[in-house]
């Protein structure tokens, strides 16, 4: 598990790295209200598969008696995340003969499987050629693979759910579906859907617009802190998705929504188009944190729609 410590040098001192939505929070809260939704049936079969990750053990240690499912399939929305920490795990490219290889934990951390980058430009700017292999590429291959009835092994759909848990989180980030160009930022990945401008929060810390995102719920968390904050009083267990669109649950769907949404209100002023800093108004916080719980609720409701589908 990461430490804080961890957590912290990822967010401030790396601002560059890999992205991590929502970090622990966000998805720990996605998957604690998504396991809520579930039918005994469909909680007993994910945990059946769940149990076939590596870390399940690590994810139940300490877990109150009769709640050991619900801790793993809370703690298996961070372990996408979590393996990027792993010393014996290594990253491949989009381009790379591996990138779309679903292989039962094969030490392969496949970064780029947790966006899907829609291109635009603010002024013109030329676009490049997007990804071949992103998060809606993967997870339609692990919705594929993920029924019972399929010819898939079993520590493959372990691993497609484990991936799943996850990846629904990350693709209702809006910053994980967009990345900008500009004249300012006209080269490979453009702005990085924000990892590359810099705002100044109301508490006075400056970060990377994608940070300041994923951040909103907090950040390094145990599956207990997450279901805390998610059922205190107007925790996003109060936040009620819309019913029609939970009953969506197509990917490249969802991917479109987040980037009309990135453009609408992530990029909303007074963001700029290049690397100056830029002091956010209370407006803009106010929206991001409204938005950024909507997205997370619906990405609960969601995923828990989608799994009682895979899981019969």
């Amino acid at each position: 598990m990461r430490t804080l410590m961890i957590a912290f040098t990822v967010a401030v001192l790396c601002p560059a790295g890999p992205a991590l939505a929502w970090w622990d929070e966000g998805h720990m809260q996605i998957a604690y209200l998504a396991y809520k939704k579930l039918t005994p049936a469909a909680r007993d079969r994910a945990d059946v598969l769940l149990k076939l990750n590596p870390d399940y053990a690590s994810w139940i240690a300490g877990a109150p008696a009769g709640q050991e499912k619900l801790y793993a399939f809370v703690h298996a929305a961070t372990w996408p995340d979590d393996i990027k920490m792993k010393p014996d795990y290594y990253d491949d490219q989009p381009t790379d003969s591996t990138a779309k290889q679903l292989i039962p934990y094969g030490h392969l951390k496949h970064t780029h499987w947790h966006y899907k980058d829609a291109l635009f430009s603010a002024d013109d700017t030329p676009l490049p050629r997007p990804d071949p292999v992103d998060a809606v590429s993967q997870l339609k291959l692990m919705i594929a693979k993920l029924p019972a009835s399929t010819d898939a092994s079993e520590p493959l759909r372990s691993y497609s759910l484990s991936w799943m848990i996850h990846l629904v989180g990350d693709l209702h980030q809006p910053l994980h579906a967009v990345a900008r160009y500009s004249a300012a930022l006209p080269g490979k990945g453009g702005d990085r859907g924000g990892n590359e401008l810099q705002v100044v929060a109301a508490n006075g810390e400056t970060q990377n617009l994608h940070a300041y995102w994923d951040g909103i719920f907090g950040g390094y968390s145990t599956v207990f802190g997450a279901i805390f904050d998610a059922d205190q009083r107007g925790g996003l267990s109060t936040v009620i998705p819309d019913a029609g669109k939970a009953q969506i649950i197509d990917p490249a769907v969802w991917a479109q929504e987040s980037f009309e949404l990135a453009k609408t209100t992530a990029y909303a002023p007074p963001v700029r188009t290049d690397k100056q800093p830029v002091e956010l108004t209370r407006e803009y916080e106010t929206n991001a944190r409204d938005l950024a719980r909507k997205q997370a609720a619906l990405a609960a409701a969601r995923l828990a729609n989608l799994l009682e589908v895979l899981l019969r």
